[in-house]
């Protein structure tokens, strides 16, 4: 019996030398090519931990060592792009690194301020314009869901599109506003 127990800890004790020696030798490598690929380093490293996490809970014998990291590296990249919050109107003009005006208080408080209101009036205007220079599809998406509040998923049901589509849809129409209002936003700090 007490062999066996030996037995089974010198096997544990040679796998983790072997995965320490994998780890020591494709690390490099793997964090480049998962660096190229994302948009920060802090995502690259959880990826590339997570790579070397699915190697250590791995069960099968794996053939081709520097095929299967780069494919599972590959395979994590794509899952955590989406897996990406989708874009809020929030982010298109109210920022928390302003540190000088609440942005927020200008186009969501209710008082009768008339400059208050000028500037409301000023955003829902650009905002509209905005909106209406967008393809059809793409303002659909935008105004259901940011505007409505309706999830993706059932403006897919309702559209019969699939929600990657719809994201993507949003995306394009994010990057539209977000340009328009940062003009307008650059013109009142200016002004």
């Amino acid at each position: 019996m007490s062999a066996a127990v030996t037995l089974a800890a010198t096997m544990a004790n040679g796998q983790k030398r072997n995965i320490t020696d994998i780890i020591n030798s494709y690390s490099k490598r793997l964090m480049g090519f998962i660096r190229k690929r994302v948009t920060n380093e802090a995502d690259a490293e959880d990826i590339l931990q997570d790579v070397f996490y699915q190697l250590m809970g791995n069960t099968q014998p794996i053939e081709q060592l520097t095929g299967w990291l780069f494919a599972v590296a590959r395979n994590k990249i794509i899952d955590r792009s989406r897996k990406h919050k989708p874009v809020l109107i929030d982010d298109l003009f109210f920022s928390d690194d302003e540190d000088t005006i609440d942005w927020t208080d200008f186009f969501t408080d209710g008082t009768n301020n008339p400059e208050k209101e000028f500037l409301r009036s000023l955003f829902w205007e650009t905002l509209n314009n905005a909106l209406n220079e967008l393809p059809e599809e793409q303002k659909i998406v935008f105004i259901k869901n940011e505007l409505e509040g309706v999830p993706f998923k059932d403006i897919a049901r309702e559209t019969g599109e699939a929600v990657s589509t719809l994201l993507s849809r949003k995306r394009y129409a994010v990057l539209h506003l977000r340009e328009k209002l940062q003009t307008l936003k650059n013109e009142l700090l200016n002004y």
